[in-house]
């Protein structure tokens, strides 16, 4: 992943109502626009246009965090989590040491 990827992935990253969306997105794959909007504001008082959701959805996409299918008039946002790989690859985590339990040897 190039430099500038990476760059656009943190951005699409570092905002919280992106991240709410990714949520939304993971818990529920393939919303519309007024479905995002509707959950966004029940489930979490979001009070954003739909134009200010789909701005964010803009930049997710141009992430590669979201893809979308059109169905007509319909336009469905998917999660794509693949670009998290390059995070997750540039900072591997170690393996987890066992820690020895009290009173054994």
């Amino acid at each position: 992943m190039a430099d500038a990827d990476r760059a656009e992935l943190y951005k699409a990253l570092a905002d919280a109502t992106r991240r709410i969306i990714l949520d939304e997105l993971s818990e529920q794959n393939g919303q519309t626009l007024f479905e995002l909007c509707g959950r966004l504001t029940s489930k979490h008082g979001l009070g954003s246009s739909r134009q200010a959701i789909s701005q964010h959805l803009d930049v997710l996409e141009s992430a590669g965090l979201v893809e979308t299918r059109r169905e007509g008039r319909y336009k469905f946002h998917h999660l794509d989590t693949t670009p998290l790989r390059a995070i997750a690859d540039r900072w591997p985590t170690p393996p987890e040491k066992e820690t020895p339990r009290c009173g054994s040897t």
